[in-house]
């Protein structure tokens, strides 16, 4: 079909490398890429072996275990709905297959939606990959924004799904700590149990929240590890920032102990890029296109900047 390209070519096709670039970095700044991760575009290890080469600091992925036909839920955007989001691959199998073939490059979902999962097999599946990469994988959750999909898969009623969200990121740690873990709180329940594998760290992997607004912030505020909001989300991103650091002062909390990952839908400049670091933001997650040629594109057009900033 047009379009697509044979087995063996996706990996000429994308270590394929622009010209090197020698500027000091004047900050630096870790920087991911979210993949669409759609069937159609880049398989997870080429494009995990490619980003580790090129010096970028991780690799995302989001989730989405179907898409209803029928629904009355918006897209964030305000916009149609993209067509990739019917076409996403597994998360958990696709940054696997990523860390086998990468050592250093972490890997993360942004994000997972956890209240479509049952609460042991997610804690197995997180676990399993957190040691597999050798404690590389980055926890990013929420509670997404499409009604029907959560009625689909979850007898949670939509206005307490945050409160669905609390319980299970709080069985997930009691699973993770312990070697003889239970759970019985409104919505997640389970008796004594052993869960093996263990993460590479008692409390699991960094959990990263992806929410926003006043109900978002302050579950962030309460006990998430860091926080993975969207540019696009923030409005005036010093009057977000701003917000953020009220809430978890008001959970008393450090914000400086709560890291920022900030996702950006648009390649940012360099001055942009020092700016987020102003504002405290300690990585950028970069949307890349899902494509390979697009990709190589993006990627080509973008290293110059990523060689001032990566470490």
């Amino acid at each position: 079909m047009p379009g697509e390209i044979e087995p063996g070519e996706e990996r000429s096709v994308l270590h394929q490398r622009s010209g090197s670039h020698n500027s000091e970095a004047s900050r630096v700044m870790k920087i991911g890429i979210i993949s669409p991760n759609a069937d159609n575009g880049v398989a997870p290890a080429e494009l995990a072996r490619d980003l580790e080469e090129r010096g970028y600091d991780s690799l995302w992925v989001g989730e989405h275990t179907h898409m209803p036909v029928s629904r009355d839920s918006p897209h964030p955007s305000g916009g149609e709905m993209p067509h990739v989001y019917s076409h996403v691959r597994d998360p958990f199998v696709s940054l696997g297959m990523a860390a086998a073939v990468t050592t250093r490059l972490k890997l993360g979902t942004a994000v997972c939606q956890v209240l479509q999962h049952q609460v042991l097999d997610l804690a197995k599946s997180i676990a399993t990959l957190d040691r597999l990469s050798h404690g590389r994988f980055l926890f990013g959750a929420g509670v997404g924004w499409n009604r029907e999909e959560l009625a689909n898969v979850s007898p949670v009623p939509w206005p307490r799904r945050f409160e669905a969200m609390r319980e299970t990121i709080a069985a997930l740690r009691e699973i993770w700590a312990n070697d003889v873990a239970s759970y019985d709180g409104e919505f997640v329940k389970f008796t004594p149990s052993w869960s093996y594998p263990k993460p590479t760290r008692p409390s699991g992997p960094p959990i990263l929240l992806g929410l926003h607004g006043p109900l978002g912030l302050r579950h962030v505020a309460a006990y998430a590890d860091e926080w993975l909001p969207a540019a696009s989300r923030l409005g005036d991103l010093r009057e977000g920032f701003a917000t953020f650091r009220a809430a978890v002062e008001a959970a008393g909390r450090d914000p400086a102990n709560i890291p920022i990952s900030l996702v950006c839908f648009s390649p940012p400049s360099v001055g942009m890029i020092e700016s987020y670091a102003s504002l405290g933001v300690q990585r950028i997650v970069l949307l890349g296109p899902n494509e390979v040629d697009p990709y190589k594109r993006f990627a080509d057009a973008f290293q110059p900047i990523l060689e001032q900033f990566a470490s």
